[in-house]
């Protein structure tokens, strides 16, 4: 089917009615228009309800057409999609993966000339009439495979942009770039004959130092996490750069963006102390980045243990993470268990702790919510505790 036939007027219209519809009960409904195949129209609604939080101008824009569900769910968001333009710059730019093309439309507004490569020649067809829908004219979309296209081209680019995909999903929760397609690695002679400046894009999973060893010329990885989810992980690396690598920790919110950089493998002077007046949970990407020596000398913090990655301090400071006054410290002696914690509602959490959250609260008949949180972690001391507290 022409894709085109779903810009229809009346399609569209049916579409955007549909749009707070369940899906999967207007999937058994009758197909008002026989003459296209109704599971199109029904792809269009699911992509679309899915692109509502993620892609707010594709989801305003009026004609717009979206891909399978498949490639709108691991598409980059607008809001990652931003913050990737601020790290390249130039004139040239390529995106050898480039998928739906969120990042190829954010990168347009910086580079002059952006050059978008998709093998797959129906979602190239539908980013192409999208990008005209959007006036994003600086962007030309190639179809075909891009080690290919790159080989036959004589264009040198400022930035090369890669999200590659994982080939094998059984390997388990760490995976390398060799298990991706395309293979970087692999690649990255040909790459580096025709940029200098390489920016790589891959899930949260990646294990950072494999992949820095696999990479060789890692200059800088940016950990990205909305609202305190790690969404993706950005390489940045330059040709024969043999440097120290930088870690930037980034956490976006909706009024405001919080960026600690580190430097991989350094060593920081940690304080360690028992819990004082606050205590501070850092935010998901910091728990990514492993830089958790370095958050207490760059914040004048101190752990409460090596492994427990909460930090505390006399005085309230700015941290890049939740930030609680402690109402009660517990050492969980019967006594304390019973006045403190037995049926209380609560959050609970647990750090550097034997049991897990969910046997905590039925062994204390916890109920969840409320306006207090509970940290069970272990002190300096090897002592297993509960902070009792209240967000600040």
């Amino acid at each position: 089917m022409n894709f085109k036939q779903l810009l229809s007027s009346k399609i569209q219209e049916f579409i955007n009615s549909n749009l707070d519809t369940d899906v999967t009960r207007l999937a058994l409904s009758k197909n008002p228009f026989p003459e296209i195949e109704y599971t199109s129209i029904i792809n269009q609604i699911k992509a679309k309800q899915k692109s509502k939080e993620k892609l707010p101008l594709w989801y305003t824009t009026s004609n717009i057409i979206f891909p399978s569900n498949i490639s709108v769910e691991q598409t980059s968001s607008e809001v990652t999609a931003k913050y990737k333009l601020e790290i390249v710059s130039g004139d040239t730019l390529i995106d050898l993966s480039g998928g739906f093309g969120i990042d190829d439309y954010y990168f347009s507004k910086k580079i002059k000339s952006v050059t978008h490569c998709e093998i797959n020649s129906e979602l190239s067809k539908i980013v192409a009439y999208n990008f005209n829908v959007l006036n994003a004219i600086n962007i030309k979309c190639i179809n075909q495979n891009s080690t290919d296209y790159l080989k036959e081209s004589n264009d040198f680019f400022d930035w090369i942009y890669i999200d590659p995909s994982r080939r094998n999903e059984k390997k388990g929760k760490v995976f390398m770039f060799e298990d991706c397609e395309p293979n970087v690695p692999d690649l990255l002679t040909l790459y580096f004959s025709k940029s200098n400046n390489i920016l790589i894009k891959t899930a949260p999973l990646l294990d950072l130092q494999a992949g820095i060893e696999e990479l060789k010329h890692v200059k800088k990885i940016h950990i990205v996490a909305v609202q305190n989810e790690v969404k993706e992980l950005l390489w940045e690396i330059t040709k024969g750069y043999e440097g120290i690598v930088k870690i930037v920790s980034v956490n976006i919110e909706k009024d405001k963006q919080t960026f600690v950089e580190t430097i991989h493998q350094k060593e920081y002077n940690v304080e360690f102390s028992l819990p004082l007046k606050y205590v501070y949970e850092p935010n998901a990407s910091i728990l990514k980045s492993g830089s958790f020596d370095a958050i207490s000398q760059i914040y004048d913090c101190q752990k409460l243990h090596k492994n427990s990655h909460l930090y505390t301090s006399n005085t309230l400071i700015e941290f890049p993470g939740r930030r609680f006054i402690i109402e009660n410290i517990i050492t969980l002696q019967k006594s304390e268990v019973k006045e403190h914690l037995i049926g209380k509602k609560m959050n609970i959490s647990t750090r550097n702790f034997p049991i897990k959250v969910e046997e905590l609260k039925k062994k204390y008949k916890i109920k969840d919510g409320g306006t207090t949180f509970a940290f069970f972690t272990t002190n300096i001391e090897n002592k297993k505790i509960a902070l009792i507290c209240k967000k600040i």
